[in-house]
This record gives structure tokens, sequence and C-alpha cells, in this order.
């Protein structure tokens, strides 16, 4: 029998590490609002229980699923907020249990699928793996606004691979989110994890260029923080247009964070 894919062990560990947040919350602590403009806490677990039950759905169901996005609307913000009413009419213990249960079966359904095999997505279909890494992306962003409203530290470690990979893939989102042209360029990424790893992307030769920590390009490809607090470096005037609308994911880029939002919190 094939090996599960490495990314989805990586992807049940940042369920578990995000799960940690939650799980000791009381009521009150579950409708505490966090750095997204009119989420709570409840929002945010919410919106990953929503996704997750869509990954599910995607991999165990490709039909279903087709049936499902082929209902949805054009306005992203209202197909989002759809999603999250069932589950924000849930009291916290009970959202709690369908969280857990949507990163479970979202973990099983895509280590059933060949690595090499496409599942359909809301954007276009996407192999297993990378649909795990996307997943890994939601986390990682959404747990940072969790761990941000309870002031909490949240040490990286080199999972963080998967999320930098899958934001190298869908580099051109942030343009066509703003309905900006793509420009026609490669961009070369050098970013050290945290290990001291260093990942490289993108030609060698190319003179744009982003380098610096992977943790600090992740917080900024998930819009979480302001690149004026993060110790990347952009070299050429693309690469440094690229810092400023840079996101892994589609839709509204939203108002994304301000600098010095979070100076008091350690990184």
């Amino acid at each position: 029998m094939p090996q599960p894919h490495p990314v989805l062990a990586d992807l049940a560990a940042d369920g578990e590490e995000v799960d940690r947040l939650v799980a000791d919350l009381n009521d009150a602590q579950w409708t505490l609002p966090t750095p997204a403009p009119g989420w709570t806490i409840a929002h945010q677990i919410a919106h990953l229980t929503a996704t997750f039950q869509l990954a599910a759905t995607a991999a165990a169901d490709p039909a279903g699923f087709q049936a499902l996005a082929a209902r949805l609307s054009d306005d992203f913000d209202a197909n989002v907020a759809a999603a999250l009413a069932p589950y924000l009419a849930s009291p916290p213990a009970t959202l709690l249990g369908q969280w857990r249960q949507a990163r479970t079966a979202a973990g099983q359904a895509l280590a059933g699928i060949p690595p090499d095999q496409l599942v359909p997505w809301l954007v276009r279909p996407l192999p297993a793996p990378v649909l795990a890494a996307a997943g890994i992306m939601e986390l990682f962003g959404h747990g940072q606004d969790i761990a941000d409203t309870l002031g909490v530290h949240r040490e990286p470690t080199d999972r963080l691979r998967h999320l930098v990979e899958f934001a190298v893939r869908t580099w051109d989102f942030g343009y066509l989110a703003r309905g900006e042209p793509v420009p026609d360029v490669t961009f070369r990424f050098e970013l050290t994890g945290p290990s001291g790893a260093v990942w490289q992307h993108g030609p060698a030769g190319s003179r744009q260029r982003i380098t610096g920590p992977a943790v600090d390009f992740c917080l900024l490809v998930t819009r979480r923080r302001h690149r004026a607090d993060l110790a990347l470096v952009a070299t050429g005037a693309e690469a440094d247009h690229w810092l400023d609308i840079a996101q892994a994911y589609r839709g509204s880029a939203g108002a994304g964070r301000v600098p010095g939002q979070f100076a008091e919190l350690a990184r």
C-alpha cells in the first residue's frame, strides 16, 4: 500500500496546533474579536470547518462538490458568509466537534487520492498534496488571527515549507484579486526556514527577488502582517510591488494589517 504524502501528516499536525489554541476556551472567549474585522474566534473556526468540509467533499465526492460549486454566486464574501452561517449557529462545544470531524474527514479523503490525481476545487483542480498545502495555508492564517487575539506566540516549524511552495505556485493571486495585469516575469524566492534550511524557488538569474525568513513570507502571503513589520527584502521594482499585494488565496484581499499593529506581540 502506498505511503501517505508527507504533507498530510503536516496538515494534521498544524490542525492539532490550532485545535490546542481553542480547545480549552470558555464560551465568552469564543466571542472575542480577532484582527479580521467582524470576525470572532468562532468565525475563524467556522471558516476552517467549512473549508475542510468542502475539501473532504471535493476529494470523496467530486460530483457532489461540482454540484455545490455550481450553486455558488459571484459574490465571494456572500459565499463565505453563507458557508459560515450553519456553524456559527452552533454553540462553541458543538462547533469544536464539527471542526474536528471536518479535519478528520478531509485528511482521510485526501489520503485516498493518488498524488498525481486532480481534485476539483474552487479556482482550478489541484493535486491532492497541493490541496492539502492550501489547507496548511488556511490553518496558518486563521490560526495566527486566533493566536494574536489570545496573545499566544506560535513556534514556527519547517512545516511552513508547504505553505511557501503553495504561495510560490499562486504568486499571481495578488494581481488577480485586484484586477491588475500579471507581469511577464519570474520571481526568485530565497527563504530561510525555522531550522535554517534555505528554500529556493525560481531562476537563480532572475532580477526580481524576494529574500528573508520563511515565517515572515508566510505572514505576508496570508496578509497577517504588514510588509513594514517583516524582514523581507525585495530586489527589483516588480518584486517590491509584489510585497504590497502578495496573497496566497483568491477572493477579496481585505484591509490587511497596518504597520506596527502587533508591535506588542512577539512574532
